[in-house]
């Protein structure tokens, strides 16, 4: 075993008592990887002799003392992990020296002290990460000469002081979360040129002053948070960050009316309480104009002149009432000026849904009460109904009367209704008026993915058979929208949630109403990102360029989902970084969730779709498969109703004879069996394998080296 193996081999083994000094002699070692034991004492000075080593991993251990400054002799270093111990001291300046230093994480230990300004030095840097220490002083401004740097986490320290001006030079940040310190000042307009910030949070702080205008550049920005603050003022200069998929602002000393135009209405009330002078539909709060604190006094021709005014306005009342009432109809393409009180039109897609009318829901439902909610969402309250057949129907209530095209929406309503798949929601009708629009889903028993994987109660353990089925069906679904349906939909925010799962837990794909509908050959470019955070394509994200490709992105972190049981974003937790974390150092399959390790029979089909999942979330769009592939991947993995039986006959014949059975007859095991063969095709003699997928597998079999591009 050579010493770059070695290095590799200690990871995750329960490893305890100290780090062993003699490991400093070994100067050819290229990785050294302790991480994720149970490692304690002291990190040892000599490890500074390593010059030769290129990543560093102690992270996951139980180590006390200081970062030796030594380590910064490790001038070949890329990688340096030392998170989740419980280390202490300061961050010594002299890592400041590692110039070719891609990745520093120190998050999550005892760490005191300021920030070293030093680490300006490191040129090549990427990641920064400090969070959860008790780091004190001010943010560096110095840290503007890391122009190489896309995350920057400082947060849950003892910070002080403003935000320097000078972050905004580094000009390929995408993620910046200084929250949980005690930073004081006002927001810089400076950070509306970090054109390339996905997310910003500066929550729970001391900051103080005005959003700024400035902050509406920030087109990829999809997470904002600015919550338990002293900000002032009001909201609007964030309507036009059309990406923003989460933000919260809640706990301030905001003013004014929330907006509902552009991505406004997407945002749940939590968003935006704590702020009692922000008034809005959502908060249930009126907007008065002002806040009178003395008492005003009236003159008597003012007294006269109110008296006199509200006689006019009872002779127009009276007028009114005695004019005969003739309502006009709906002017078209708009829902904003309701001009008839007539019931709203039900429209029926499927006979589910015959012989009813809009006031038969309504009574059913005692007028949309609470008590029959089952679900909310970011831009809807979802309701269940039993019609008079008995059927249950789920009804979602859009919370925004969007889109303002009336035509255009029920246009695509109607192609959305005669879509059918068996792992598609059908719409079963819908009903657009002033007082809400309501699509009518069928129901699904089970809830959604997402319910079952993460939810407080989980109403059932979900074994490697029982998952493979989810994807494999999702995948299905997908691929439908994708390929086989005309003309072609993008789904737009596919994830967790958007699987529904019905009584025998068939997952169905819901939510793709909303997906726009496009031309064959075309993709779409739209300056509104959708999505959920952890779910969208970078890709889309940075150029706001929508094709299938964005759709198979997500679809790759659901795959993760149900391969680890985690959820896609946690706290500070990206599960598709830590994925790519794992896959450099062959660690991906500590992160499979218990409940699979338990039932899978082949844990090679388990590396397999982790495998599939990587290639689906790879950077370039290009280098994805098409949702068409991903779903024959998975059914080639899937047991086949016959598997038990051939199995059983397979052990028989083998008490007669010692001759194995032909590949031909079981063509799904031996598809499998034969992957290791690929990489060299002229051996591959299953006849039931066509040469498109051997083609397929020998470009999925090469993502883990591929991985981090």
């Amino acid at each position: 075993m050579d010493l770059f193996e070695f290095g590799r081999s200690l990871q995750g083994n329960k490893l305890s008592g100290n780090i062993p000094s003699v490991i400093g002699l070994m100067q050819a070692l290229a990785v050294l990887d302790l991480s994720c034991n149970m490692l304690s004492g002291s990190i040892p000075p000599i490890l500074g002799n390593l010059t030769y080593t290129e990543k560093l991993y102690l992270h996951g251990n139980k180590l006390t003392g200081y970062i030796p400054p030594e380590l910064g002799n490790m001038t070949k270093l890329h990688y340096l992990e030392l998170n989740d111990n419980r280390l202490s001291g300061r961050i010594p300046p002299e890592l400041g020296k590692l110039t070719d230093l891609f990745d520093l994480n120190v998050a999550n230990n005892n760490l005191e002290g300021p920030i070293p300004g030093n680490l300006s030095s490191c040129k090549s840097l990427n990641s920064l990460n400090v969070h959860g220490n008790k780091l004190t002083g001010t943010i560096p401004a110095a840290l503007k000469s890391l122009e190489s740097m896309t995350y920057l986490n400082l947060s849950s320290n003892n910070l002080q002081g403003p935000i320097p001006i000078e972050l905004s030079r580094i000009g390929n940040l995408d993620t910046l979360d200084i929250s949980n310190n005690n930073i004081i000042g006002s927001i810089p307009s400076s950070l509306g040129d970090l054109e390339h910030l996905l997310k910003l949070d500066l929550s729970n702080n001391q900051l103080s002053g005005l959003i700024p205008q400035e902050l509406s550049q920030l087109q990829n920005m999809v997470s904002l948070r600015l919550q338990n603050n002293k900000l002032s003022g009001d909201v609007t200069s964030l309507v036009n960050c059309l990406s923003l998929s989460l933000l919260n602002v809640s706990y301030n000393k905001l003013v004014g009316v929330i907006p509902t135009s552009n991505n406004f209405s997407r945002f749940p009330p939590d968003s935006f309480i704590g702020n009692p002078d922000l008034c809005g539909n959502w908060l249930n709060s009126p907007c008065h104009v002002n806040h009178p604190t003395e008492r005003a006094t009236l003159s008597k021709a003012a007294i006269l002149g109110i008296a006199l005014g509200g006689l006019v306005i009872l002779l127009m009342i009276l007028l009114a009432a005695c004019r005969p009432y003739n309502p006009s109809p709906f002017p078209d393409g708009s829902l904003d000026k309701p001009v008839s009180f007539s019931p709203p039109k039900l429209v029926i897609l499927h006979m589910n849904m015959a012989l009813h009318v809009y006031e038969d829901i309504m009574r059913m439902t005692e007028n949309l009460s609470e008590k029959y909610i089952i679900g909310y969402g970011a831009s809807s309250t979802v309701y269940k109904c039993v019609l008079k057949n008995c059927k249950p129907v789920a009804i979602k209530r859009l919370y925004s009367h969007y889109p303002q095209c009336l035509k255009e929406f029920e246009t695509e309503l109607e192609t959305v209704g005669s879509i059918k798949h068996r792992n598609l929601v059908s719409l079963q009708g819908y009903s657009l008026s002033p007082y809400g629009h309501l699509l009518f889903y069928d129901y699904m028993e089970n809830g959604s993915l997402w319910d079952i994987l993460h939810g407080a109660s989980k109403k059932k353990k979900l074994d490697w058979d029982m998952r493979l089925k989810i994807a494999l069906g999702a995948a299905q679904g997908l691929a439908y929208l994708h390929h086989d349906c005309s003309p072609r939909i993008i789904h737009r925010d596919v994830k967790s949630s958007n699987i529904l799962l019905d009584g025998d837990f068939e997952p169905h794909l819901t939510d793709f109403g909303i997906a726009k509908v496009l031309c064959p050959s075309k993709s779409h470019t739209s300056t509104y990102i959708m999505g959920t955070i952890g779910y969208i394509d970078p890709e889309y994200a940075r150029t706001s360029r929508l094709t299938e490709k964005s759709d198979v992105y997500s679809y790759g972190i659901v795959l993760l989902e149900l391969l680890t049981g985690r959820k896609a974003v946690d706290n500070e937790s990206n599960l598709h970084h830590l994925i790519l974390s794992k896959t450099a150092n062959n660690a991906v399959m500590e992160t499979v969730d218990p409940d699979i390790t338990a039932t899978c029979k082949d844990l090679g089909a388990v590396k397999k779709v982790y495998q599939l999942a990587l290639l689906c979330t790879k950077r370039q769009p290009s280098d994805r498969p098409t949702m068409h592939e991903v779903a024959r991947v998975l059914g080639s993995l899937m047991p086949s109703p016959a598997a038990a039986t051939t199995a059983s006959a397979k052990q028989q014949e083998a008490t007669l004879t010692p001759t194995s059975l032909p590949c031909a007859k079981a063509p799904s095991s031996c598809y499998i069996d034969e992957y290791a063969n690929l990489k060299t095709p002229h051996l591959v003699n299953c006849p039931s394998m066509s040469t498109s997928d051997a083609q397929l597998f020998l470009k999925f079999g090469e993502v883990i080296s591929q991985n981090s591009e």
